[in-house]
């Protein structure tokens, strides 16, 4: 069991991120990462198209979600309660919902991701929702670490020009992007994990490495939220949550706390999570 103290709750609330590190040992990741490996193939299938043959979103990473609900054994790791009780201590918040899981993959040569935040791309509110982030072998400024903004998260939304903000367009309002500081870069060692708020601006770096930069990501979400936009999210539509009604429901089952040993059944009644990416 990872020790919660207050100076871990203090970074994650004046940074909007926070390392934590040995959380994982050797056995548990070479289990969980093998796992992963697996349903990546699975979901992405063959692809002999060379870096630059994909498209912008492909070359920043290959991302498969909600893969716990097809791989039974992943699901010991996307419900860990260790995990999650540090997300919701971290969080402040008494419960937690999963929102999904994802790999993000970036293959050698894939390009930087764009800074963005993740809550604009999430039809939710409150902004209630954290991130935990693990690189099976940990991450390096060559293979694709990832950078925060320290405090960003508290400045509100920001304004950027990427791949992610083709998806469409926010009617929020924006903070100046001189308000925000230089980004934070973390090369975190194998074993870690890299908790960030939903409003804390990050991206990754390119991977020149001649190795795969493996990260699994869930995300979760304070019990209680509700749905504010009505734009297609898999993790919505599937449950056929309106605008303004409580996100609840076997693809976003209770998280933490949970009985020991107890894990949710998979959703198959809800129709097949998305193979790859955003719709």
């Amino acid at each position: 069991m990872v020790a919660i103290d207050a100076a871990l709750i203090e970074t994650f609330d004046r940074d909007g991120f926070a390392v934590v590190k040995d959380f994982f040992d050797p056995v548990e990741l070479q289990f969980f990462g093998s796992i992963v490996d697996r349903a990546v193939i699975n979901r992405v299938g063959p692809d002999a198209r060379s870096i630059d043959a994909k498209s912008m979103y492909e070359q920043s990473f290959q991302q498969c979600m909600n893969l716990w609900e097809d791989n039974d054994d992943l699901k010991a790791l996307t419900f860990n309660q260790s995990l999650a009780k540090t997300a919701g201590a971290l969080l402040g918040a008494k419960a937690l919902r999963i929102w999904h899981d994802q790999a993000l993959y970036k293959e050698p040569g894939g390009r930087e991701t764009d800074p963005h935040q993740d809550w604009p791309l999430w039809p939710m509110a409150p902004a209630r929702q954290i991130t935990a982030w693990i690189p099976f072998d940990g991450s390096t400024l060559e293979s694709g670490a990832m950078g925060y903004s320290p405090g960003s998260h508290r400045l509100g939304l920001a304004k950027f020009s990427d791949i992610t903000r083709e998806l469409r367009e926010e009617p929020y309002p924006y903070f100046d992007h001189s308000e925000m500081r230089d980004l934070s870069w973390v090369e975190a060692p194998r074993g870690s994990v890299v908790f960030h708020h939903s409003l804390t601006v990050h991206q990754a770096k390119a991977n020149t490495t001649d190795t795969t930069r493996r990260a699994y990501c869930i995300i979760y979400f304070e019990d209680g939220c509700t749905r504010s936009q009505p734009h297609w999210h898999q993790s919505l539509d599937r449950q056929n949550i309106n605008e303004g009604q409580r996100i609840e429901g076997p693809v976003t089952p209770i998280a933490w706390p949970r009985p020991k040993n107890d894990l949710p059944e998979s959703p198959s009644e809800m129709g097949s999570p998305p193979q790859t990416g955003f719709r």
